[in-house]
């Protein structure tokens, strides 16, 4: 996840010379992250039959982690602005390395959902440092070519968390077949304390806001609730517990909007600026981040599930067959950087109708082959749905702040990257719903492929939604406007 920080105030004097070195730990740290996001889908197998897992705890697995992402990360976005972003960002990569030894030694499925809550927290911690430190020891002649290497790490986890994943699995690296993938962070992130230590400089904000320690609660409260009444509604068979937790939780998010309202009135710093949806612009690009990148998330939960459940694919053969969708992400992202400034929303449209297209293409498609689908079957789809991800994620960001105040970015990128999370945790929770209830009695490939044809279904309207705000998006004259100022002001946009 990107974030565009206001250029930092308080930059050390004498830089290190070990820039590169300083660099390649903020790159390495974002790449654990990336993967750890990709990485469990194609383990769920061995995860089940290993810790006898429920398939709403395997829900857990992955929405636990993006769950506390999205509630923590504006507030440790501010933490490293007040208290020191190597500070921050250490004990972000400590803490995510000692929840990954955890996931690694769980022995149960509720003890492997607690360590994904914690790295997820810790995750949070770490990444919104990452580009913020880049500011402070490059300046702003240097940061193009960094942050081009930054969009190569991005890409090159998305195509190694699918395949980490399937090859640990299946060929049962070291004798820890799933746990492996968690394992292997801790040698990581202890290289990266020790690194990171030694050559990162210490930097704050001499302008960092106050916490607001009221809206994190709420937010968090009603982001829990909600999410958690998703996932346990279905298996506890919908009591009324459950819709009383459901309705506490938008009752909360009513609370937190209106405290976060009363907050800006009186002059005080809200976690979410409110001022900032009487843009349009942004409104809309809120709600597009949100329905594009819950997408995602939905979209991969069922499609490999129903591999390896409904199709018998093995983790490595499953990795194999959606790996085409992160490979056309990856050459498309390069290819249409230089579009942002001649397309802006359009670049955007297109994307989005390319994964909408896709994924009714895949629909078709397993519907077509039936049990008989293989891996090839499946490359048209996928290649189109990663270079749709590709034209709509690369320009997404620019287009949505190209008409908020150059003052207000930071404040405008930490929301829409925690609209990100919030979408990913809620569209995973309620495809749960859809493709696990479709499911009746014990899973068939019949019962799964019927179930993957409905579950598509969430992840296509929402990239339909987010089409459709997409509209609303500024034209790109406002992009070529705003790139050109925050140039001048040395801030960076990705």
């Amino acid at each position: 996840m990107s974030t565009v920080p206001t250029a930092p105030t308080g930059a050390p004097a004498g830089l290190s010379r070990h820039r590169a070195i300083a660099v390649g730990v903020l790159f390495v740290a974002s790449f654990m992250d990336l993967l750890d996001t990709t990485v469990v889908n194609v383990a769920f197998p061995s995860i089940r039959r290993d810790l006898d897992a429920s398939p709403a705890q395997l829900e857990w697995i992955v929405s636990g982690y993006v769950l506390t992402f999205a509630v923590a990360l504006i507030t440790t976005g501010r933490l490293g602005d007040l208290y020191g972003r190597k500070r921050v960002f250490l004990i972000g990569v400590a803490g995510f390395t000692l929840a990954s030894a955890l996931a690694g030694l769980a022995p149960t499925a509720d003890t492997l959902v607690v360590a994904r809550f914690v790295q997820g927290a810790f995750a949070a911690a770490m990444i919104p440092q990452v580009l913020s430190i880049v500011q402070v020891i490059f300046a702003p002649s240097e940061r193009a070519g960094v942050l081009g290497a930054y969009g190569a790490v991005t890409g090159a986890a998305a195509v190694a968390g699918p395949l980490l994943g399937g090859l640990f699995s299946t060929y049962d690296v070291l004798g820890l077949e799933w746990r492996a993938i968690f394992v292997v962070n801790i040698p990581v992130g202890i290289a990266l304390l020790v690194a990171g230590n030694a050559v990162i400089p210490e930097s704050r904000s001499e302008s960092a806001r106050r916490l607001d320690l009221q809206g994190v609660a709420l937010s968090g409260a009603a982001l829990f609730l909600v999410v958690f009444a998703l996932i346990e509604g279905r298996p506890e068979g919908w009591p009324w517990w459950i819709w009383t937790m459901l309705a506490a939780g938008i009752a909360l998010a009513v609370a937190f909007v209106l405290v976060q309202g009363r907050r800006e009135s009186a002059g005080q710093d809200p976690l979410l600026p409110l001022s900032l949806f009487r843009d349009r612009a942004f409104s809309a690009g809120s709600i597009t981040h949100l329905g594009f990148f819950g997408s995602l998330g939905a979209f991969f939960f069922v499609l490999t599930f129903y591999l390896q459940f409904g199709l018998g694919f093995s983790p490595i053969k499953a990795a194999l067959a959606v790996l085409p969708y992160s490979l056309g992400a990856f050459v498309a992202s390069a290819a249409c950087v230089p579009l942002v400034t001649r397309l802006g929303k359009g670049l955007v449209l297109i994307g989005l109708v390319s994964i909408t297209g896709a994924t009714a293409w895949l629909a078709q498609t397993v519907d077509h082959h039936g049990d008989a689908l293989g891996g090839l079957d499946l490359i048209g789809p996928m290649v189109l749905g990663g270079v749709g991800l590709a034209l709509t994620a690369v320009p997404l960001l620019d287009v949505a702040l190209a008409t908020v105040p150059l003052e207000s970015a930071g404040s405008a990128s930490a929301a829409l990257g925690t609209f990100d999370q919030i979408g990913s945790a809620i569209l995973l929770a309620v495809v749960g719903v859809v493709f696990f209830g479709a499911i009746d009695g014990p899973p068939s490939p019949e019962t799964v492929r019927h179930a993957l044809l409905l579950g598509l279904l969430v992840p296509g309207v929402a990239c339909l939604v987010a089409a459709l705000c997409a509209l609303l998006l500024p034209d790109v004259e406002a992009v070529r406007r705003r790139k050109a100022e925050a140039e001048e002001a040395g801030i960076v946009v990705g």
